[in-house]
C-alpha cells in the first residue's frame, strides 16, 4: 500500500516516517516525532504572506495515519502484507500457447523465429537463439530438440511487438 504525494511519487508509511521496514517501535516513535515537527501546521515557519495550505495539512494527516498504522502491531502486520502484495508483479496473459502453435520463420543465417499472431495484427515472437539460452535446441527444420531427460517445463511470458497483450509460452519435453 503506497501513499501518493503531491509530486506523484508514492511513499510507504515507513518512508514517510523515515524508518526502515524492520524498525522497532522506538525507532518508529522517533521517526514520527521528527515528521510531526516538520509537518505540523503550528510548527511551520510563520510567513505573513502565506497561509497554511491544504498540501501541508494533508502531509500532516498522512504522518498521523502512518503513526496510527505502524504503532499498532496488528495494523502494521496487515499493512506489511498489503505492501508485500502490492510489490508482487502479476502478469496477466491473454492466452497460453506452445511452440507447435507458433509459425516458423527461417532467416538466412540459420536462425529461426517462432511467431504467434496477436489480435492487433502484430506478433508475439521468440528466436532459436533465445530458446537455446534456455536449453531448448531448434533443429534445421525448426523441430525442437530437448536432449536432457531431467528437463523441467518452461513458462515464458511473451509481449506483443506493438500492443500490451501478453501470452504465456509453455515448453515441455516430449516424452
Amino acid at each position: 500500500m503506497l501513499v501518493s504525494s503531491s509530486n506523484t511519487t508514492q511513499k510507504t508509511y515507513y518512508e514517510i516516517l523515515s524508518v526502515r521496514e524492520d524498525a522497532g517501535i522506538d525507532e518508529i516513535r522517533t521517526g514520527y516525532k521528527a515528521a510531526v515537527l516538520n509537518t505540523h501546521p503550528d510548527k511551520l515557519p510563520k510567513q505573513p504572506e502565506l497561509t497554511v495550505s491544504d498540501d501541508n495539512e494533508q502531509e500532516f494527516l498522512v504522518v498521523q495515519k502512518a503513526w496510527e498504522v505502524l504503532s499498532n502491531s496488528q495494523s502494521r502486520s496487515l499493512y506489511d502484507k498489503e505492501l508485500a502484495a502490492s510489490r508482487r508483479k502479476v502478469d496477466v496473459v491473454a492466452n497460453e500457447i506452445e511452440l507447435e502453435d507458433m509459425n516458423l520463420e527461417n532467416s538466412n543465417d540459420g536462425e529461426h523465429e517462432f511467431l504467434y499472431p496477436c489480435r492487433c495484427g502484430d506478433y508475439f515472437g521468440i528466436s532459436s537463439v533465445e530458446l537455446k539460452a534456455m536449453g531448448v535446441l531448434v533443429g534445421e527444420n525448426g523441430e525442437v530438440e530437448i536432449n536432457d531427460s531431467n528437463f523441467l517445463p518452461i513458462s515464458i511470458i511473451l509481449q506483443c511487438g506493438s500492443c500490451s497483450l501478453k501470452v504465456r509460452l509453455l515448453i515441455q519435453a516430449n516424452v
